[in-house]
């Protein structure tokens, strides 16, 4: 779909959108045939502009029919105009329309980007393996044009394009199947970012065996595929800004549980178990795409866990690359078997002052959480306030969970230095605990808990059905509020 900006609307359009308050609502002068028709019978469905409501009718305008969309917004809330963007193209995706026409002479430049962010996010869809779908159920917008926007709005937008095209590459490699998407293939997905400007480095298991990676590479034993440490560097401040803020995603491209396996019942879904690595591959094209001036690397621990004849079996100890022993108790608990390994080399290689982790770690997080929010765990009082905020900003939200020596003891293993379960209880926050014994002192870190977000089983704001895209808004303007140099 494209999208641009215009001075004047198109005489073709076939959906005219318009984005109100309920302060605005009652005010607005549409610029249509018939202003006050619109007004009169978007009340009559008892639309008044409040936030998530909206309404579309069929008029006739300048000698056509077209279909007519109001959607309420809250005041100056941010998330809820992307919102309102895919709530704008969901309604009319499949429904014949090619051309949308966003009126934005009520809205800031921000806003009407923001409505522009909202519709590219929602029209992206994963229909290549259907191969009966019918005419009137595929999608038929093709432009999305935003009319009397201020000017800066197209500005405003070309670094939100950058973001969707993030999002769309999370989208994409959560949403392929594990015969498609699997260690090596996930780095060959993110090889084109080279063209951005990003440094591309990869480690084979190989060359994690020679630096002692026993604990990711215990999880990966069990599989044909070998495991990859995917490794991509940005740099927008030409050297300036010496140590990179890190961020380390999870990318278990498909989890049976191994040894300790799963019901089969849902287990199709384990294929979006790399969804922390899929945020951070998007994060760094959004970065990259919009040239964002700071220092970031992003870091994917890619392994496929599997039970074959050469799996690591509960019980069995590795040594991480750290030195500490870990008694492997559960083999399902193999997320954070992967992201020890990972954040001790990032912190050994690149010295960062802030390292964060995203991962799909537990299910104890949705049962906590619900699908709501991503679970926040950190050291540090400043990184998460700045994680809360940015979160709020973006619409990707997350909660603050507790972390603390009461729960760390809970990991302590009568055999080796650490076990890599502790009890039923506090499932999440021993999985956060497990982390942290592995992140060096002095160094800033959070650990974000994703497993309830990066999936929906049902269509979202700005979402289809299946993956969300969560994690690269995040992330993005986290590194634009506190990394970017100004």
């Amino acid at each position: 779909m494209d999208i641009r900006f215009a001075s004047q609307r198109p005489e073709d359009a076939d959906v005219l959108g318009f984005v109100l308050t309920k302060s605005t609502f009652e005010t607005f002068a549409f610029p249509l045939e018939n202003p006050e028709a619109a007004r009169e019978t978007a009340k009559l469905a008892r639309f008044e502009g409040a936030a998530g409501q909206s309404f579309l009718y069929i008029a006739s305008e300048q000698g056509r029919m077209v279909r007519i969309v109001l959607l309420g917004v809250a005041e100056g809330d941010t998330a809820d105009f992307s919102k309102a963007g895919g709530e704008l193209l969901a309604k009319v995706q499949t429904c014949g329309a090619k051309k949308i026409i966003l009126h934005a002479e009520n809205l800031s430049g921000k806003a009407a980007a923001e409505v522009a962010f909202g519709a590219a996010q929602r029209n992206w869809r994963i229909d290549k393996y259907r191969t009966k779908l019918a005419e009137t159920a595929k999608p038929s917008v093709t432009e999305f044009v935003v009319v009397g926007a201020p000017d800066d709005a197209a500005t405003v937008w070309q670094g939100l394009e950058a973001v969707a095209a993030g999002t769309a590459l999370t989208k994409e490699l959560v949403s392929e199947p594990a015969n498609v998407i699997y260690p090596e293939s996930f780095v060959e997905r993110c090889l084109h970012l080279k063209e951005l400007g990003v440094e591309i480095t990869v480690l084979d298991d190989k060359q994690m065996t020679e630096l002692g990676m026993g604990a990711l590479l215990g999880v990966a034993q069990g599989s044909v595929r070998p495991a990859k440490l995917l490794v991509m560097k940005w740099d927008g401040t030409a050297g300036a800004q010496e140590k990179p803020v890190v961020f380390v995603g999870k990318g278990v491209t498909f989890d049976t549980g191994g040894i300790s396996i799963k019901p089969a019942a849902g287990m199709e879904d384990m294929k979006w178990d790399m969804g922390g690595a899929g945020a951070v591959a998007g994060t760094m094209k959004a970065l990259a795409g919009r040239k964002a001036k700071a220092h970031v690397v992003g870091i994917c621990g890619l392994v496929e866990n599997m039970p074959d004849g050469n799996a690591q079996r509960p019980g069995d100890i590795v040594t991480s690359m750290s030195g500490q022993t870990i008694e492997v108790i559960n083999t399902d608990a193999e997320g954070r078997l992967v992201l020890c390994d990972a954040l001790h080399w990032a912190q050994e290689t690149y010295k960062p002052d802030t390292i964060i982790d995203l991962a799909t770690l537990t299910g104890a997080i949705i049962i906590s959480l619900g699908k709501e929010h991503a679970g926040l765990f950190s050291n540090s009082d400043e990184l998460s306030d700045q994680l809360l905020a940015a979160g709020k900003a973006s619409g990707d939200k997350l909660w603050r969970m507790p972390v603390g020596p009461a729960y760390d003891k809970l990991i302590d293993s009568p055999i080796a230095d650490i076990k890599n379960v502790g009890p039923r209880d506090a499932g999440s926050i021993t999985a956060a605990q497990f982390l942290q014994r592995f992140i060096k002192d002095g160094v800033k870190w959070a650990h974000l808990d994703i497993a309830g977000t990066v999936w929906a089983d049902k269509d979202g704001p700005t979402w289809a059905k299946g993956a969300t895209g969560y994690g690269v808004k995040l992330l993005d303007r986290f590194v634009a509020d506190n990394f970017e140099a100004k």
